[in-house]
C-alpha cells in the first residue's frame, strides 16, 4: 500500500475548485469564482509592454531570479506601497508566487502541529487551508457588519488552551463577507494584540477595488498605521489589479519574520517567474496601473449595482444581505438551519453555480449562507442569472 505522509490527511478539496470545471461548462453562469472579468484584462498594455522590451530584459524575464524578487520589481513595489502609507523602509518585501504563497509560507514559519491560531468566521477558504496542511488548531471569531468581534476575540485568547500564533484577518471588502473593518474595530483590534505575542496576518488584495471615493480615507490599514507591540504581516497581490495568471504576490514583514520567510521560500520554489515579475515592473513604472485599475473599478462598481438591483426584485425578504462598497462579493444569509447546498443542487439544474456558506467555515458546519461574485459576469448574465438563484432559494425555504 502507498505510504502517504499523516498531513495529507488534513488537506481538502475546494470547493471552488471544484465548482471550476462546472464552471466552465456551456451555458453555465458562474457566481462562484473571485476572479477578475477575462473581458478586462489589460491586454493592449501588456502587449505594448512586452514589445518594448529590450533584448536584455527579455533575457532576464526568461532566467531565474533571486528568492526574494528581481530588484526592479521590489524598487517599484516599494514605491508603490510607500504611497499607500505602508512602512516600507522599517520593513522588508518579498516577491511571491501568489499572496497565498505568502500566507503559506508565514503559516509555516510559525505554525507547529497542534499549535493554536485565531482566524475570522467566515474566512478565506485558501488561508484555511493552508492553515490546516500545518495541523494548525483554528479558533474561530464571529464577525459582524464592522468586523471582528471584539468581546469574543478577547474570551477566545484568554480561554486558548494555548496562547495562539497568530490573528488572521482580511480588512477590506471581505472574502466572503463583503465588508469594510471599521476604523474602531482595527483600533480595538491593536489594542487587544499590542503586546501579546501574536502576530497579526493582514491579507489585503481588495482594498484598490473600492467604489466610492469617499471610502479612501476608511481603507488604512493596521500595517500602515504602524502600531508598536505587534508584529504586523502584511500580504497583497496582483491578481485582483492586474490579472491572476501572473502569479505574483508579495508580503511585507518585519526583518526578523522575513530572514524565515526566506529561507521557506527557497525551499519551495526558489523563486517567483521572472517573466511575470518584469511585466509587473514595467505596468507600475510605466503608470498603467493607476488607469487600468480606475477603469475596472467603475466596471465592478457597474456589475455590482446590477447585482444589487436584481438581488432586490427577485430575493424573497427573509434573505439578509448587506450591500459591499467594493471588491468582489456578496454574501447572503438565509434562515437559520438552511442548507444551501440543497440550493446550489438545483441552481446547478437551472444553469447557474454559487458558493455555499459551509466552504467558509473554518469549523465546516454553517451552511445557511451562500457566496455570490459579480467580478467574472457582465450584466446580462447577472441580470438572467440572479432569477434563477432566487428561484432555487424559494424552492428549498418556501
Amino acid at each position: 500500500m502507498t505510504r502517504f505522509a499523516s498531513t495529507i490527511q488534513f488537506l481538502r478539496s475546494s470547493e471552488i475548485r471544484d465548482l471550476m470545471s462546472l464552471a466552465t461548462a456551456p451555458g453555465i453562469i458562474s457566481f462562484a469564482g473571485g476572479m477578475p472579468g477575462n473581458d478586462l484584462f489589460p491586454l493592449n498594455e501588456v502587449d505594448e509592454i512586452y514589445n518594448s522590451l529590450s533584448v536584455k530584459e527579455k533575457q532576464v524575464a526568461m532566467q531565474y531570479g533571486p528568492t526574494n524578487g528581481l530588484p526592479n520589481l521590489l524598487e517599484s513595489l516599494n514605491e508603490y506601497l510607500k504611497a499607500k502609507g505602508l512602512p516600507v523602509e522599517s520593513n522588508r518585501i518579498m516577491i511571491t508566487t501568489g499572496s497565498l504563497q505568502a500566507i503559506n509560507i508565514l503559516a509555516k514559519a510559525f505554525v507547529d502541529p497542534g499549535d493554536y491560531i485565531m482566524v475570522e468566521n467566515p474566512s478565506f477558504i485558501g488561508a484555511l487551508s493552508a492553515f490546516r496542511s500545518y495541523q494548525a488548531n483554528l479558533i474561530t471569531v464571529p464577525m459582524n457588519a464592522d468586523g471582528i468581534d471584539i468581546p469574543q476575540l478577547k474570551e477566545k485568547i484568554a480561554s486558548a488552551p494555548q496562547k495562539p500564533k497568530f490573528f488572521y484577518y482580511s480588512p477590506h471588502f471581505h472574502n466572503p463577507a463583503g465588508i469594510i473593518y471599521s476604523q474602531e474595530i482595527k483600533e480595538q483590534l491593536i489594542e487587544v494584540l499590542k503586546g501579546q505575542d501574536i502576530p497579526l496576518l493582514e491579507d489585503d488584495v481588495y482594498s484598490d477595488l473600492y467604489f466610492y471615493e469617499e471610502d479612501k480615507d476608511k481603507l488604512k490599514l493596521i500595517k500602515a498605521m504602524n502600531p508598536d507591540g505587534i508584529d504586523v504581516c502584511y500580504t497583497g497581490s496582483f491578481s485582483k489589479i492586474l490579472g491572476p495568471g501572473l502569479r505574483l504576490g508579495w508580503m511585507l514583514v518585519p526583518e526578523h519574520i522575513y530572514q524565515k520567510c526566506e529561507l521557506i521560500k527557497q525551499s519551495i520554489d526558489a523563486c517567483s517567474p521572472s517573466f511575470s515579475q518584469v511585466i509587473a515592473d514595467k505596468f507600475l513604472r510605466s503608470g498603467f496601473i493607476e488607469k487600468y485599475v480606475g477603469e475596472v473599478r467603475l466596471e465592478y462598481k457597474k456589475r455590482a449595482l446590477a447585482m444589487f438591483d436584481c438581488l432586490e426584485k427577485n430575493l424573497p425578504s427573509y434573505v439578509k444581505w448587506n450591500k459591499p462598497r467594493g471588491g468582489f462579493y456578496i454574501w447572503l444569509q438565509l434562515p437559520q438551519g438552511t442548507d444551501s447546498t440543497e440550493i446550489l443542487k438545483k441552481a446547478i439544474e437551472k444553469g447557474t453555480v454559487f458558493v455555499t456558506g459551509k466552504t467558509f467555515d473554518p469549523d465546516g458546519k454553517r451552511n445557511d449562507c451562500m457566496r455570490i461574485s459579480y467580478c467574472n459576469t457582465d450584466v446580462e448574465a447577472i441580470n438572467k442569472g440572479i432569477p434563477i438563484i432566487a428561484q432555487a432559494i424559494k424552492e428549498v425555504c418556501g
